[in-house]
């Protein structure tokens, strides 16, 4: 969803209005609403492919450093 403006206030203030004509719709539709990003829960697991040789640079980097292969990762993560 967007809303354009000139003035930031005033597109903001069409994103909230738009955002509550949504939800009323949905309501209305019988629709389940979408939770919000902030309150949903997550495991703190998730899979990625990456190239064999990008695989093998990690694998040697972590060995390297001394760490597991998932703790460098997360910290190259949370940069």
């Amino acid at each position: 969803m967007s809303w354009l403006d000139a003035e930031q206030s005033k597109a903001f203030a069409g994103i909230v209005d738009l955002v509550g004509e949504v939800v009323a719709d949905m309501v209305s539709n019988n629709e389940k609403l979408p939770i919000p990003l902030s309150e949903k829960k997550y495991s703190g697991r998730f899979a990625v492919r990456v190239p064999s040789m990008v695989h093998q640079k990690l694998a040697l980097e972590a060995a390297e450093r001394g760490v597991s292969m998932n703790r460098l990762v997360s910290a190259k993560l949370a940069m």
